[in-house]
């Protein structure tokens, strides 16, 4: 099974502002999103994953290897990222070609890459637009792009940096689909994300950060549960959650469809 164990993790920009106090935790094969307000650690955390920074004190341990001994490139052979803006990854004038770009750097061959970068682009909804110029395609399909350009690579952890920017409904469950794809083939899934309806509704677990400290570690309904600790990280529980709770609800609600079929589960019992 694929883990990553973060031990005593801490990390300082300055000598006088430590921006990670002190993660403890181990991140498997369960989705996990990351969450808390701008400045909470989040990206810095990603940054050390991926070994783009290096700790201050403590270990990132990726199934059983200290990745402060391990480079940049031959992490990226294990460990995906995909940036939160398409425009800060996407440098090819095709989609293809752009798929293509990080399979062909960890070692496929062009046949390989071609094949899995057709793969990914079914998998995200933009078989047919191989020779599209990414730049002609609308934000959203932007950002499929670089998901699938992550895809083709086939690394054991993939980590999103808010996956929901700038997708309507249908995109949103397909990155729901992508995510339990992911999961079901055993990998590794991180997200950065600041969507806590699509947090409730696609992860088995979610990370509340604030000020460099970790504030609860649980399953989504539990963390949503606990509104005095959100607010204190500045986060809001999910739109359901929140009108339930308005309506005089106790049980924590994390979708529509839950509220409804609890509601008609009730209402059938009154009969």
């Amino acid at each position: 099974m694929n883990t990553i164990e973060v031990h005593d993790l801490r990390f300082a920009y300055t000598a006088c502002t430590e921006v990670l106090k002190g993660f403890t935790f181990t991140l498997d094969e369960r989705s996990t999103a990351i969450i808390g307000q701008n400045g909470a650690g989040k990206t810095t955390f990603v940054k050390l994953l991926k070994g783009l920074l290096r700790p201050t004190s403590g270990q990132i341990v990726f199934n059983g290897h200290d990745i402060a001994d391990v480079s940049v490139p031959k992490l990226a052979k294990d460990i995906g990222l995909v940036f939160q803006n398409p425009n800060d990854q996407i440098f090819k004038n095709t989609v293809i070609d752009e798929v293509m770009f990080g399979p062909l750097q960890i070692g496929m061959s062009e046949d390989e890459a071609k094949e899995a970068s057709r793969k990914a682009l079914d998998i995200v909804g933009l078989r047919g637009q191989e020779g599209t110029n990414p730049y002609d395609l609308g934000l959203s399909n932007r950002k499929m792009v670089s998901i699938a350009a992550i895809l083709a690579m086939n690394t054991k952890v993939v980590i999103f940096d808010e996956p929901t920017i700038a997708q309507d409904h249908d995109g949103k469950e397909r990155l729901h689909e992508i995510i339990e794809s992911l999961c079901s083939e055993h990998k590794i899934v991180i997200s950065i994300l600041h969507d806590m309806d699509f947090v409730a509704q696609t992860f088995q677990r979610a990370i509340v950060l604030a000020h460099g400290q970790v504030l609860l570690d649980s399953d989504p309904r539990s963390v949503f549960s606990r509104r005095d600790v959100l607010q204190h990280a500045f986060l809001e529980q999910p739109t359901t959650t929140q009108l339930c709770c308005a309506l005089g609800y106790n049980d924590i609600f994390l979708s529509p469809d839950e509220f409804v079929e609890h509601y008609q589960t009730l209402k059938a019992s009154r009969l």
